[in-house]
């Protein structure tokens, strides 16, 4: 039977690292006898659960990016383009997915909207696309669980 922590690292990576690089420093402060360079060891496991976050992070502005110019472009190329980015980037998020992250991704949710609607917008004035850029709303009208949903897409713009 795994242990309680196994089981974290199996189930919630991001937080083992997170539970991980607390005990690490705990021992430190203990001034623990050992070996091993414990406060280093403590920064590189939590750098480890940061890097899958902040990758997570980035699909998820992708996914925000895409979403928008599928919504608000009237091109109708690059269109297969921007879905299939949609679709890797939803994979790539569902293969790395915990509670943790889960919660973590919603509440900073706002800044990874400003961040994918502004790639968005200048995307659309580069493209001379300005009014379709006018249209991209400023607050998120997505639900969180629609930006992962493998099949869901926003209404194209009327033709």
């Amino acid at each position: 039977m795994p242990s309680e922590i196994e089981q974290l690292y199996e189930t919630d990576f991001y937080a083992w690292t997170r539970v991980q690089a607390r005990e690490l420093r705990r021992l430190a402060r203990a001034r623990w006898n050992g070996p091993l360079d414990l406060k280093h060891l403590a920064i590189e496991v939590a750098d480890m659960g940061s890097e899958v976050l902040h990758g997570m992070e980035s699909q998820l502005e992708r996914i925000i990016e895409h979403l928008l110019k599928l919504q608000h472009s009237p091109t109708r190329e690059p269109r297969a383009g921007w879905k299939a980015s949609v679709r890797q980037a939803r994979r790539e998020i569902g293969r790395r997915m915990t509670p943790t992250l889960a919660r973590k991704l919603r509440r900073s949710l706002p800044r990874h909207w400003a961040a994918g609607r502004d790639e968005a917008r200048q995307a659309l004035l580069d493209h001379g696309e300005a009014e379709a850029a006018d249209r991209v709303p400023e607050i998120c009208p997505y639900e969180f669980d629609q930006l992962l949903k493998l099949d869901w897409y926003p209404q194209p713009p009327a033709a």
